[in-house]
């Protein structure tokens, strides 16, 4: 048994983790801001503190932990605080990142559509863009960037035990913002899906399940120390294969119509919500590192959707997802 932190937890892969740990008898105590219930019971400690507020520090003093699984991480500030926090008194930090790390960089270094490795990390970032939306995702990926900076340097000075873990497009059973969902209440409409490129460019995710599995497998290896790795799937279809996977699993061939993002937004439509695995924010993540020093395996595309829509068929939610409010406009643009 081993003592584990897992800032979050309550949500989406963390949930998955502190499942895992629990399950197997570790000690695991759960910090986040209390905002969503848990069913772990008395099986876990909770500490309620903000992960970026004043009180992070003083919630953890004199507290030590064989392990820490940090997902609440956004900025070189957080991973400071944690670095503060924790040095000494931990013997594994993992920093969940993004592949989004990749798509700030500027110039030749930025990757086109292309598995991107680990090694493309380095290189100046690109000037903030104009843009409300692309400048949020700039924020996430230059944050992200700051805080591997942070605790790279706290290792190469002195030790801190960080590894960090670059994720694309995470899917699964409890993704907060309904992603696939949205695809699935579309087929399952029987409407056309509205693709701003015709669904054209190839994608690489990761399920949900599959780095929960990697994170409690690789807790205390110290071999994985200041270093970063990337986790995605093996398959990179087109987004018009990957969609057309989801429909045979509910029994349909979904029309797919390629509608351009300037005519989406002429129509006052969200090209991002008509489609989410559309955005150009979409990193698309090599692998193979995670796969030869980790051992880290990815179950096949077509098995982990089928459990997605298996579990979205046995209990539809009610409400629709935030990405689905705008169907009836999307069919009014294809009349």
């Amino acid at each position: 048994m081993i003592r584990v932190l897992v800032i979050g937890g309550t949500r989406f892969v963390g949930y998955q983790v502190a499942w895992r740990l629990v399950a197997r008898g570790d000690s695991v105590t759960l910090l986040n801001r209390g905002n969503h219930p848990d069913p772990f019971g008395p099986r876990v400690e909770r500490i309620v503190a903000d992960r970026r507020g004043r009180d992070f520090g003083s919630a953890l003093e004199r507290r030590t932990f064989d392990a820490v699984v940090d997902f609440a991480g956004f900025d070189g500030q957080d991973a400071e605080s944690a670095v503060d926090a924790l040095s000494g008194r931990t013997g594994h930090y993992i920093f969940i990142s993004s592949g989004q790390v990749y798509l700030v960089l500027d110039g030749e270094r930025r990757p086109a559509i292309r598995p991107t490795p680990e090694t493309r990390y380095d290189g100046p970032v690109m000037e903030a863009p104009s843009d409300p939306r692309d400048l949020a995702e700039w924020r996430y990926g230059v944050g992200k960037r700051a805080a591997e900076d942070v605790l790279s340097r706290a290792y190469a000075e002195h030790g801190f035990p960080a590894t960090r873990l670059r994720l694309p497009m995470v899917n699964g059973e409890r993704d907060p913002h309904r992603r696939i969902e949205g695809y699935l209440r579309r087929i399952l409409d029987g409407g056309p899906l509205l693709l701003p490129d015709g669904g054209k460019h190839p994608v690489r995710h990761v399920y949900g399940a599959a780095v929960a599995q990697a994170i409690v497998g690789m807790l205390g290896r110290q071999d994985t120390f200041g270093e970063p790795f990337n986790l995605a799937q093996d398959e990179m279809p087109t987004l018009r294969s990957f969609l057309e996977s989801l429909g045979r699993l509910v029994g349909a061939s979904p029309e797919i119509l390629a509608v351009p993002r300037a005519s989406l937004l002429a129509a006052g439509l969200r090209p991002e919500a008509a489609s989410a695995f559309s955005d150009p924010w979409m990193s698309c993540l090599d692998p193979a590192r995670a796969k030869e020093k980790l051992g880290f395996s990815h179950e096949p595309l077509e098995a982990y959707l089928g459990k997605i829509v298996a579990s979205y068929l046995a209990a539809i939610p009610p409400d629709p997802p935030e990405n689905y409010l705008q169907r009836p406009q999307e069919l009014a643009l294809i009349r």
